[in-house]
């Protein structure tokens, strides 16, 4: 990696600026740096229908991404759930390498490998490979939830006695094996060390946010799921930041539910997809994606309707002009410098639209270069 470097992905063509670099050694986390157009992303669940293989659902995630990465997207992150019916996402590194294998340029990443759930060797050996087998593009995005319940916990060896707390030593051991290797040091992942593959801390409250800040990493807020302290925890993160030699400046990504058509009353029809997924999910009922419904009220009563727009209130819903001014709202109250696009519609094509309409959304919109990367 030269010591100026074009950085891959943003959405529209010719917006790109050279970056420079202290030394290419240190470089770890590549920002898209743009003049105009707002940089979007994918997080993608790997969602399965009813009765469907795993590797059909996969497939369309292959699609996607491809898909993607020609309308210019920045990054492709696969999330770890386990033990969950209708998620196809609990191998993450083996989904990461299937997707970069199936692309060219666009990043791809975890969003996130939870973190106490492995061992950070192990997670450092993973993303070491993967930085060997596709250099210049592997993201690992780090969470400290289970992303998963009790029982599947002990399955995964972690202890129940675990709160989170202990996920600034997880992420400082993990980090010792992605950087250089030390005097004396007897534990190297290989391959890995001294990738500085880039990480990402995930979260969806303000104790990430606040040791992201600490650090001087990137930070991506969960507001697809968990919408209620995304204005506190970007606030936070920004207040608190301290430049490191990764970056000189705080950058915000923010995880949102959208999903664009072609009017607004077409993709709340969509929409309820998603909306059914989280019913699904709080009745503790598999989640794989079920077709559209002209209502939800014959389906759902009054506190399971509360507790879904609850957790769907960030969302961003409706026709081209609709979503455009929903992100330009996001943006303006929080400030995000990337905004990591969550879609799930029961046909494919539907899904594809979206993306695709979003990313011309995306083109339309100015920001502020803010995003200084240092050696």
């Amino acid at each position: 990696m030269c010591a100026c470097a074009e950085l891959p992905g943003g959405v529209g063509s010719g917006r790109l600026q050279p970056v420079k670099f202290a030394s290419p050694a240190l470089l770890v986390h590549l920002i898209p740096v743009m003049q105009n157009g707002l940089a979007v992303s994918v997080l993608d669940l790997v969602g399965m229908r009813a009765g469907e293989t795993a590797g059909s659902a996969m497939a369309r995630s292959v699609d996607l991404a491809r898909n993607v990465e020609r309308w210019g997207y920045t990054r492709y992150w696969l999330a770890e759930h386990h033990s969950i019916s209708g998620l196809a996402c609990s191998a993450t590194p083996v989904l990461i390498g299937h997707v970069a294998a199936a692309t060219t340029s666009i990043r791809v990443g975890s969003g996130g490998v939870m973190l106490p759930n492995h061992a950070p060797l192990v997670v450092a050996e993973q993303f070491g490979t993967l930085d060997a087998l596709y250099p210049g593009r592997i993201d690992l995005g780090l969470g400290r939830a289970p992303g998963s319940d009790s029982q599947t916990m002990r399955a995964l060896r972690r202890s129940l006695g675990q709160t989170g707390e202990e996920f600034p030593e997880l992420l400082d051991e993990l980090r010792s094996y992605l950087g250089p290797e030390k005097s004396g040091q007897i534990v190297k992942a290989i391959p890995g060390q001294g990738s500085n593959v880039p990480i990402t801390l995930l979260g969806s409250s303000d104790f990430s946010a606040r040791l992201a800040a600490k650090l001087g990493l990137p930070f991506a807020f969960a507001a697809h799921f968990a919408p209620e302290l995304l204005q506190a925890a970007s606030r936070l993160y920004r207040e608190e930041f301290r430049p490191s030699e990764r970056l000189r400046n705080p950058y915000l990504m923010v995880a949102v539910q959208v999903i664009a058509s072609e009017t607004d009353a077409e993709a709340r029809r969509l929409f309820t997809t998603p909306q059914q997924r989280f019913l699904r999910l709080i009745r503790n009922q598999p989640v794989e994606l079920l077709p559209p419904v002209d209502s939800l009220e014959p389906i759902w009563s009054d506190w399971e309707r509360a507790a879904v727009e609850s957790r769907l209130g960030a969302a961003i819903v409706g026709s081209e002009a609709t979503v455009k001014a929903g992100l330009e709202k996001l943006i303006s109250e929080t400030g995000a410098d990337e905004v990591i696009v969550v879609t799930d519609t029961y046909e494919h094509e539907d899904r594809l639209q979206s993306y695709r309409r979003v990313a011309a959304v995306a083109a339309q919109i100015e920001l502020k270069v803010t995003a200084n990367i240092g050696g």
